[in-house]
């Protein structure tokens, strides 16, 4: 952290550890063909998990930020759970299931949409993620929710989410890989919530006519996910990048 001790974005300071005081948020998650999925790594220096043979783990996330250090925003993250390439499982399909069971995965971004400027650029620099600025949406309702995705004018995806749950989560450690002008960096982020609940259905992704929906459609969406979840309400804390050596 002595490397990154402040940044300054569109005239603001951004001190580290970056805090996420509150936020919302829903996962649905697609078992996909391992082969697809690994031709969306930009390189060789990551691998998808194989959870089973021939399938990894796409992972579609909706996030309301409600109070963060980067501002009120909203987001989509399209993700794989990864390793690096030279970490081999113990344990093939077991260790790789095992590692996501247990909130311990890494994870790649492929595709990070918000709707705000600020955390966009702040992402873009700081971490190397994804970002674009475009139009999302979220919709509540008693037991539902609803996030939309425009881009370029047009929509890309919509998801929907039951709304309910009571379970907590500890804080835990977890981590997501990204790449700062093409060198592999690792990040490091503390998470826990609260409002917490887990589905076996119930939860739906749409797609729409977009670039993005067909990278979806490759990975054999739309279908239902094998698990989702939603988090009424989650915080986190997010350190500085660190090179991969």
């Amino acid at each position: 952290m002595t490397d990154y001790p402040s940044v300054e974005i569109q005239g603001q300071r951004v001190s580290f550890p970056v805090e996420v005081q509150e936020a919302s948020s829903g996962v649905a998650m697609f078992f996909v063909d391992v082969a697809v999925a690994r031709s969306f790594l930009p390189d060789r220096k990551l691998d998808v998990l194989e959870v089973f043979p021939g399938k990894a783990v796409l992972t579609i996330s909706a996030i309301d930020y409600k109070i963060n250090d980067l501002g009120d925003y909203n987001e989509v993250a399209i993700a794989f759970f990864v390793r690096e390439a030279d970490e081999k499982s113990r344990l093939p399909y077991l260790g790789d299931s095992s590692s996501i069971l247990r909130a311990q995965a890494a994870t790649y971004i492929r595709h990070l949409p918000v709707n705000q400027s600020f955390t966009c650029e702040a992402g873009s620099k700081i971490w190397g993620f994804p970002k674009t600025v475009e139009e999302i949406s979220f919709e509540y309702e008693d037991q539902r929710v609803f996030c939309r995705l425009v881009m370029d004018g047009k929509p890309v995806l919509k998801c929907t989410f039951p709304r309910r749950g009571t379970g907590k989560l500890k804080d835990s450690v977890l981590s997501t890989y990204s790449y700062i002008e093409g060198v592999l960096h690792k990040t490091s982020f503390v998470s826990g919530a609260s409002g917490m609940g887990q589905f076996l259905s119930g939860t739906r992704v749409e797609l729409a006519q977009h670039p993005i929906a067909d990278e979806l459609r490759r990975l054999g969406l739309p279908k239902r996910p094998f698990a989702s979840v939603w988090i009424e309400k989650m915080h986190a804390r997010f350190d500085p990048p660190q090179k991969v050596e």
